[in-house]
C-alpha cells in the first residue's frame, strides 16, 4: 500500500512540475503575482535571509532589522500568509521559521542571475565620485 501511495505522489508531483504559467487559470495567475509580491519588499528578503539558518522571535528580526516589532509583525503576517513563514509559540514568546525552504531556491536562482548581470555589466560598487568643475 505504501508503494501504491508513494506511485501516485510521485505522479502528482509530475504533474504539478510539468504545469506552466501558460497554462494556469487567472484566479492561480492572481495568487502567482500575490507570492511574488510578497517578496518584493526588501524587509522581507532580509526575515528570509535571517531565518535560512535559525528561527528568530520578532524582537531579534526586528532589531536585527532595525525596526519596530509591530512593523516586523506586519511583514511576518504577511509572509504566513503565503506560505513562507510559520510561527510556534513557546512560552510568552512566539518564535518564527521557514515553512516552506523551496523559497531559497527561487531566492537563489535570483541572486545568482543578478550576479551574473553585475559581472556582465561590470556594474560599479559605489555610486561614482563627481567631479568639480574648475572656475
Amino acid at each position: 500500500m505504501d508503494y501504491l501511495i508513494k506511485q501516485l505522489n510521485n505522479q502528482w508531483l509530475k504533474y504539478i512540475y510539468n504545469f506552466s504559467m501558460t497554462q494556469l487559470p487567472n484566479q492561480a495567475i492572481d495568487r502567482v503575482a500575490n507570492y511574488f509580491q510578497a517578496l518584493a519588499e526588501p524587509t522581507r528578503l532580509r526575515i528570509l535571509n535571517l531565518l535560512r539558518h535559525k528561527e528568530h522571535n520578532v524582537g531579534e528580526l526586528a532589531q536585527a532589522c532595525g525596526y519596530t516589532a509591530a512593523n516586523m509583525s506586519r511583514h511576518l503576517a504577511m509572509l504566513m500568509q503565503q506560505g513562507f513563514v510559520k510561527r510556534e509559540g513557546r512560552g510568552t514568546s512566539v518564535y518564527y521559521q521557514i515553512a516552506d525552504p523551496t523559497i531559497y531556491a527561487l531566492c537563489d536562482l535570483v541572486c545568482d542571475r543578478i550576479t551574473q548581470q553585475y559581472l556582465e555589466q561590470a556594474w560599479p560598487l559605489t555610486s561614482p565620485a563627481k567631479k568639480r568643475l574648475r572656475a
